[in-house]
């Protein structure tokens, strides 16, 4: 089952002075593109393809994409307030 989030649903812990995002529900969709954009855990689904994964405050983006993909990847890390890093 997934769920709706947005900025409320964040927690900060602190972790070596460091503030870490942790989100309280495991499966979720965002407000925008709910049907093709998917976070299970720590991972990102755009139309179901594994495309960037949660680690600490940042979003790791695996790989280069489409348009649309792109635009998933940065709506999730700016809506969950990560960085991304892209790896080639």
């Amino acid at each position: 089952m997934y769920h709706t989030i947005n900025k409320q649903y964040r927690n900060y812990i602190t972790k070596q002075g460091e503030a870490t995002p942790l989100l309280k529900t495991k499966n979720m969709t965002l407000d925008k593109y709910k049907q093709n954009l998917k976070i299970d855990g720590n991972k990102v689904y755009s139309y179901n393809t594994h495309v960037a994964t949660i680690e600490g405050t940042q979003l790791i983006q695996l790989g280069w994409w489409s348009v649309t993909t792109q635009k998933h990847i940065n709506y999730a890390a700016n809506e969950l307030g990560l960085g991304l890093i892209k790896i080639s």
